[in-house]
């Protein structure tokens, strides 16, 4: 069993590895360069549908999901551990209008999405985000270990572990680390919506 706040790397995660109960709370842990945020997401839907979605089908679904994700293309492997995806993003630019990029006003960006593990049969998914130009400068990487485990009237709950692994002395906010929870777990309910609206999916 691992230690409170620092659930075991090997084996893959699993849901005993978490000393946390469903809840709507999140805990953010902070050592010298890494900072930690541990959180769940509730879904109205099956973990295998969910699992599905943002997981065995994710290069295919999320760029007709999301508007700022171009496309996801395989660079190594073909699913497993090991695995890394080129995740392309385009976002309207604040200032100036850039003209070499995807259109005017628009700007492209990457990550490189690494499959740290995966188990089907547990509804787990590690990977990381290792590097890119949409990778802030100010991190080494950004790791992710998750579990969807039954919730509710057949939903679901996704329990995250997320680590960031900063350059040097840089440091994350209380306010940075809320958005990252914000965004992931956004995206959570849009896929969630997605399925709800497409039963047969």
């Amino acid at each position: 069993m691992a230690n409170a706040g620092h659930p075991s790397r090997q084996p893959p995660l699993l849901y005993k590895d978490f000393p946390f109960h469903i809840s709507d709370t999140n805990t953010n842990i902070t050592v010298m360069g890494v900072f930690t945020q541990v959180y769940d997401t509730p879904a109205a839907v099956p973990p295998a549908r969910l699992f599905k979605a943002m997981t065995l089908d994710f290069h295919n679904l999320f760029p007709k999901l999301v508007d700022t994700i171009h496309s996801i293309e395989f660079t190594q492997g073909n699913g497993g551990p090991g695995t890394i995806k080129k995740i392309t993003t385009i976002q309207e630019l604040d200032e100036c209008v850039n003209e070499m990029s995807m259109g005017a006003g628009e700007e492209s960006k990457y990550v490189l999405h690494r499959v740290d593990a995966i188990d089907e049969g547990s509804f787990v998914y590690n990977f990381s985000i290792i590097d890119g130009s949409g990778l802030p400068e100010t991190l080494e990487k950004i790791s992710f270990e998750s579990q969807l485990v039954e919730g509710s009237n057949g939903g679901t709950v996704r329990k995250v572990h997320a680590t960031y692994f900063t350059k040097g002395e840089a440091v994350l906010s209380e306010e940075e680390l809320k958005a990252n929870q914000a965004k992931i777990q956004g995206l959570v309910k849009l896929v969630e919506g997605y399925l709800l609206a497409n039963p047969h999916y």
